[in-house]
């Protein structure tokens, strides 16, 4: 079946969509879909080649289908890559972006370093504030 027509198929509805204002955008929560929109460009059912970023216990992975797989496979046509927690962003901005270089859907780039630099951000520990030192007329009384 051709990518135009499972499209054609798939965009009224499907389980994946979410609608949350009646004139708002429509978003989508399917794997592959970068973004989250409900588009044909970011669709990860109807497009052959996919990334797929997601948060793990160990890291960020980065799933690609390999170039060479069958398409009667289903696990071994995907290459997996693990950004470790203990990654500099500078690292793993450019593991992400690894795939996308090569040729393998160069449209999505922008969209996957934006996702594995918000997954970064939300994966950091933030340090607490240290206390507030007393100034002026305050420290004067208190001494």
């Amino acid at each position: 079946m051709s990518k135009d027509l499972e499209w054609l198929l798939l965009r009224g509805n499907n389980s994946f969509i979410v609608k949350r204002v009646p004139e708002g955008p429509i978003f989508s929560k399917e794997a592959g879909n970068l973004v989250n929109i409900h588009s044909e460009k970011y669709s990860g059912l109807t497009n052959a080649k996919t990334i797929d970023v997601k948060s793990t216990p160990t890291g960020i992975a980065i799933t690609h289908r390999k170039k060479s797989a069958s398409p009667h496979t289903v696990r071994p046509a995907y290459a997996t890559t693990v950004i470790g927690s203990r990654t500099g962003p500078r690292r793993a901005l450019g593991v992400a972006a690894h795939a996308t270089k090569r040729g393998y859907r160069p449209d999505l780039r922008k969209a996957t370093i934006a996702r594995v630099s918000a997954l970064l951000a939300a994966q950091k520990e933030h340090k607490d504030f240290p206390p507030k030192k007393v100034r002026g007329k305050k420290a004067k009384a208190t001494a």
